[in-house]
């Protein structure tokens, strides 16, 4: 017998915890500041920030991340760990929520490079 549980969440994100150790992130520390980033993006939407372990690809300078629909192509992002938050906007049309209309212009990432 399988059951569900409701969740509280809009959206989920993926975050391969291999490449943000490898860009010189603490664990856990890309994962906050990316869903720092989408919490001043989506007002009133609640996004999920997961890390898990490697998808595969393994980037130079760049870091895995999935959600739920680029799973579902069998695509996973590679985006820059200094990306800064205006340019994470390119992920929420893939979660299905909408941008604020102004993003504050601050840096997602903080790790070494």
């Amino acid at each position: 017998m399988m059951r569900t549980a409701k969740v509280d969440f809009d959206g989920i994100v993926v975050v391969c915890a291999k490449c943000a150790k490898r860009q010189g992130f603490a664990k856990r520390d890309f994962g906050r500041s990316l869903k720092k980033a989408f919490r001043r993006e989506v007002r009133g939407r609640k996004i999920k920030v997961v890390e898990t372990g490697c998808f595969g690809p393994c980037p130079k300078r760049l870091i895995a991340v999935a959600t739920q629909p680029s799973m579902g192509r069998k695509r996973v992002m590679l985006i820059d760990p200094a990306l800064p938050a205006p340019d994470v906007q390119g992920l929420l049309p893939d979660l299905g929520l909408d941008a604020a209309a102004s993003p504050p212009a601050v840096n997602v990432g903080s790790g070494k490079r």
